[in-house]
């Protein structure tokens, strides 16, 4: 089973002391209760829910000048000024299956980041499963925020089912599935995406909400699942 890597540090630690690692240690983080519950949770085998539908605990903003709220038991992201902004989770993950329900109130470009990162300058990169209200329709697509770009694009006829999944007056059901270097998302059970690409084994859970436009999305029922490395 796979669990948040904050649980991992201290293995770190005891392999730079002796001497047999050759990165510098990582910078230590700010206490995060909510994390370490998780850390515990994952241990168990449970399914976490990393919104608790009353706050934003857990989470914090990085990027632009979009704003985070919660309303009826959703987090709610409104589109701001500046570049693309991230809500992001205080822990890392690494093999997991995440689902969760999107809603757009105002249509504008979103997504879900998954095995991702921060760079020093506050931009966030990684894998992102697309949220796209456009004529396009690559909902469920996986795209390499602020690095590769696109790596699965639901272009051509094979994935005219996936196109005609999401519903842009109502909610949808996003179900991520990373394990490995098997990366399969699915939108309303239908599926989209099925890649293998082995460029990040773990990092943090984000929401998007894309720079300029003046998109409103709801999130709910957030919920990560870690699973066996060997799983299926």
């Amino acid at each position: 089973m796979s669990i948040p890597l904050r649980s991992r540090v201290p293995v770190v630690v005891v392999l730079l002391a002796f001497g047999c690692a050759t990165k510098p240690p990582p910078v230590a983080a700010t206490p995060d209760p909510q994390a370490d519950a998780h850390v515990a949770e994952a241990a168990a085998g449970a399914v976490i829910a990393l919104f608790d539908g009353h706050s934003l605990s857990g989470w914090h903003v990085v990027g632009g000048g979009a704003t985070f709220r919660v309303d009826d038991g959703c987090i709610v992201g409104t589109a701001g000024p500046g570049p693309n902004t991230f809500l992001c989770t205080s822990g890392e993950w690494s093999d997991f299956e995440l689902t969760l329900d999107v809603r757009l109130d105002v249509p504008g470009n979103s997504g879900i980041q998954f095995r991702s990162h921060v760079r020093p300058d506050g931009v966030v990169y990684g894998y992102q499963c697309e949220i796209d209200p456009s004529a396009r329709s690559w909902s469920g697509g996986i795209y390499d925020e602020s690095r590769r770009g696109w790596l699965a694009s639901l272009e051509g006829e094979a994935h005219a089912a996936a196109r005609a999944a999401f519903r842009v007056d109502d909610w949808n059901r996003y179900r991520i599935r990373a394990v490995g270097d098997r990366l399969r998302t699915w939108v309303n059970d239908v599926p989209c995406a099925d890649l293998i690409d082995d460029a990040d084994a773990s990092g943090l859970i984000a929401l998007q909400v894309h720079t300029g436009g003046t998109g409103v999305i709801r999130w709910r029922d957030v919920r990560i699942a870690p699973i066996r490395p060997d799983a299926p």
